[in-house]
């Protein structure tokens, strides 16, 4: 009985031996431990919401190999989720529609600065930060827009004219929360002195036609409309209504003029789309090969052409719908000072009464 008991044992640890799964081999294992983890990739945090950039980012990935993940939200948005997730955040670069805003970004000190030859050499100085935080990928002019059949052009050839009495109930424009007007003043108080800077505002408000409201393409509506004869704008609004699918906004586009100011001195106010590379930037030299990219010929084109905005990149011509307002002179000043005078712009505009 002993010794059927301890045969029937080995049996059974013979048939549980079978049963289990056979234990990977050395070969498998150092298969597993030697797998790269991918670093093909670079992660974007955008306030920009076009299809034309996503096409962007998959002609990148097709150049490179280097996969492009996107997180969209508003830029306020944007840098409270940098703040949240500190130095472990996976973001590598940061893109607003604004200066004042890449001035927010800064001031929170999220950006490292980037020495690139490429980037230097094909962003215009004033368009750049001058410690290389931040890089203009997209330009767009803030420009003065009339009714064809109310205003002749030479009747207004400034921003400082805005405030002129002749305009008396006359002026359209966005609210002072707007972020493209707070770096007009902002370029304003850089230009002219806060001081002068206030009693131009002072001005403009005693001249608005009707409470400011709505956006940019709200304004050239209003003007089409008979409810203002002039109004400020970016260009590239007028450029997709002129450009639009709907009838109305065509119709509205071709009832307006446009006058790039200050075209006998320093300029007309130009800010951008940009873009920088963030402190903790997990993937940075990928990150550095994608702004490159979208500094390149072909891309500035794409960005262009898609949203209707001027290239940041010299020598580059305009979208189509763009070229009849021909060419003008930018103010050099740097854009950096949209942020640097940001709180001195909002204060002033609240002091105006300008809402």
């Amino acid at each position: 009985m002993i010794k059927r008991l301890i045969l029937l044992i080995a049996c059974f640890a013979l048939a549980l031996a079978c049963a289990s799964p056979e234990a990977p081999s050395s070969d498998t294992e150092s298969q597993a431990d030697s797998a790269p983890a991918t670093d093909q990739v670079v992660n974007v945090y955008s306030a920009r919401h076009y299809d034309t950039d996503e096409k962007l980012y998959a002609a990148f990935t097709d150049a490179t190999g280097i996969d492009v993940e996107v997180t969209e939200a508003d830029s306020a948005a944007l840098l409270e989720r940098l703040a949240r997730e500190g130095d472990q955040s996976p973001a590598d670069v940061f893109v607003a529609v604004d200066a004042g805003r890449l001035a927010l970004a800064d001031s929170r000190d999220i950006f490292q600065p980037t020495d690139s030859e490429i980037l230097n050499q094909r962003v215009p100085e004033n368009l750049r930060h001058p410690d290389g935080l931040w890089f203009g990928l997209t330009k767009r002019a803030r420009v003065i827009v009339y009714a064809k059949d109310r205003v002749q052009p030479d009747e207004i050839s400034n921003y400082e004219e805005l405030a002129d009495e002749k305009w008396r109930g006359r002026v359209v424009i966005r609210s002072s929360t707007n972020i493209y007007n707070q770096s007009l003043v902002a370029a304003l108080i850089d230009a002219l002195g806060e001081e002068a800077t206030e009693a131009w505002c002072e001005g403009v408000v005693a001249n608005f036609a009707r409470t400011p409201q709505g956006g940019d393409r709200d304004q050239i509506r209003a003007i089409a409309a008979g409810e203002g004869d002039i109004g400020v704008v970016n260009t590239y609004y007028l450029g997709q209504m002129i450009a639009s699918d709907e009838e109305a906004d065509r119709e509205a586009a071709a009832k307006v003029g446009i006058i790039f100011p200050n075209q006998g001195d320093r300029g007309t106010h130009v800010n951008i789309a940009g873009a920088g590379i963030i402190k903790s930037a997990p993937n940075q030299a990928n990150a550095v090969k994608l702004l490159e990219f979208l500094t390149e010929e072909e891309a500035q084109r794409i960005f262009s052409d898609g949203n209707k905005e001027y290239p940041v990149v010299d020598g580059i011509a305009p979208p189509v719908e763009l070229e009849p307002f021909g060419s003008f002179k930018d103010d050099p000043v740097n854009a950096s000072v949209f942020g640097s005078n940001a709180q001195a712009a909002l204060e002033l505009m609240d002091r105006c009464g300008w809402r």
